[in-house]
């Protein structure tokens, strides 16, 4: 597990380039207002307190900015970030080496921590409220229980899907901060502080259009921007325009929504397949030949937000604004 602890500055499964487009301080963390405001209070208290801070839940749809407001969590409290994926924690022996690994104050971020099997979530218990760990040894009557203490530290996590935590281990959290889908404004600052990050120049029209086909997502914004980025270039345009925009976009397949090729095939299917719906998700993922996992955490949460897509007792339909987009 430990190729899963990383600093900050050794995260190395990013692009250099993606690491330079990320915020260096809370100040240039753009958007996600309330939650900036509510960490921020938070570190400053456990500075001032010099102990660690509050475990923290994030939850929200990908690529809005959790993993980066982990990092900057850490960077302000000058303590070292451990990143581990929960999918990756099979055992509890896993999870414990990374646990008895830490140092005072650290801060671990739990990526997908929904997807952390239950019998090593139930490890995390007393290691939030007591800073212990309580391992059981050996079976039957000669069953007994190891404690290991260990040192403060602070738990972020982050999910797509807040519900499917249980209980006991959402209350252990003792904040709770949703994202939200950014506003067209915001993703046009993010993308003139980027394009001068990445020394291009972007005029405002153009800035707009990336904005509004981004689908309220920071990360998506930055891949659109790298690619426009690439076609301007290629073309040896020195100022990208917002025909320069569109023609790369069009190589990409986003429409003028911002969907993929992906979510208009989700939509079609729908229409051709199910009449419009209702229909089941597990039926419209067999037709789709898609993971059920995908389609709800990737693809759902902006056609439910843009109104495009509609669930209902009986299943998802499309709404008249998705019937008139694909037709």
């Amino acid at each position: 597990m430990n190729e899963n602890m990383l600093n900050p500055e050794q995260y190395s499964h990013e692009p250099i380039e993606e690491l330079r487009l990320r915020p260096s301080s809370f100040n240039e963390y753009i958007g996600q207002r309330k939650v900036v405001e509510n960490i921020d209070l938070m570190v400053k208290s456990a500075v001032k307190r010099k102990s660690a801070m509050d475990h923290a839940l994030l939850s929200g749809p990908p690529g809005l900015g959790k993993t980066t407001l982990a990092m900057l969590i850490s960077k302000a409290l000058g303590s070292e970030l451990h990143v581990v994926s929960g999918p990756a924690i099979e055992k509890k022996g896993d999870l414990a080496a990374v646990l008895t690994n830490l140092k005072p104050r650290d801060v671990l971020f739990i990526d997908e921590i929904h997807r952390i099997h239950i019998s090593v979530e139930e490890i995390l218990y007393s290691a939030m409220e007591d800073f212990r760990l309580d391992i059981l040894i050996g079976q039957g009557a000669s069953a007994r229980t190891m404690q290991i203490d260990l040192v403060p530290f602070t738990l972020v996590g982050a999910t797509t899907r807040s519900g499917l935590l249980s209980n006991p281990l959402r209350d252990r959290f003792m904040a709770h901060l949703h994202f939200d889908f950014y506003q067209d404004d915001e993703l046009g600052t993010i993308l003139n502080n980027n394009a001068k990050k990445m020394e291009v120049s972007l005029n405002q029209d153009a800035n707009l259009e990336i904005a509004s086909r981004s689908r309220g997502t920071p990360r998506i914004a930055n891949r659109i921007l790298r690619r426009v980025r690439d076609y301007s270039l290629v073309n040896d345009h020195k100022t990208i325009s917002v025909d320069d925009v569109k023609k790369a976009l069009e190589l990409l397949d986003v429409d003028s929504l911002g969907l993929d090729s992906m979510d208009r095939k989700i939509l079609k299917v729908i229409r051709d397949y199910y009449n419009g719906g209702p229909v089941g998700i597990e039926a419209l993922c067999a037709t789709l030949g898609e993971d059920k996992q995908t389609i709800e955490e990737v693809h759902e949460p902006f056609l439910l937000k843009e109104g495009l897509l509609l669930r209902t007792p009986r299943g998802r339909t499309l709404s008249d604004k998705a019937i008139d987009h694909i037709n």
